[in-house]
């Protein structure tokens, strides 16, 4: 009994007096293996969270631009727009890259300030003025500079949806 307590007080997961049968012993090491799984799982689970901690809003976007680091706040944003491995920034005093994927911006950033229209573009929804036909099925978003961006059927939709239309 004293080794017992022992064992336990080690946080052992199971304790054998011998003889023991193999049914016992295949007993103790599924209750083992059970405990090990849950403690993997957790340990797992709580690594990816200090990792990849839930996505907080950001009030800035920080570019490098040769040896200077320009912050720009967020509601300067016109748009994003997507170019191969980058991303471009477009904002009033003009337009910056930055490495990252649109998914990257589109978790990081505020969904009821922008939103994703279009596979290749993401608008700032403070600089949107309207919304207007192209052919058929098409649309394009009209910002406040004069950019037309195209919209998919999706973002469309996405749009409508948001604006209460």
């Amino acid at each position: 009994d004293e080794y017992a307590m022992k064992a336990f007080e080690t946080h052992a997961v199971d304790y054998l007096l011998k003889p023991f049968s193999k049914d016992r012993f295949a007993k103790a090491l599924q209750k083992w293996l059970g405990q090990r799984n849950t403690t993997a799982v957790q340990t797992t689970q709580d690594f990816i969270e200090k990792r990849n901690p839930q996505p907080e809003e950001h009030n800035r976007v920080v570019v490098k631009k040769g040896s200077n680091i320009i912050i720009i706040p967020v509601n300067q944003i016109h748009y994003f727009e997507a170019y191969d491995d980058y991303v471009k920034i477009h904002t009033k005093e003009g337009m910056h890259l930055k490495k990252k994927t649109m998914s990257y911006f589109e978790g990081m950033l505020d969904s009821s300030q922008f939103v994703r229209v279009h596979r290749s573009y993401m608008i700032n929804l403070q600089e949107l003025t309207r919304i207007e036909p192209l052919e058929k099925d098409n649309h394009i978003a009209l910002l406040k500079n004069g950019i037309q961006i195209p919209l998919s059927q999706t973002g469309y939709t996405k749009l409508k949806s948001i604006l209460g239309i």
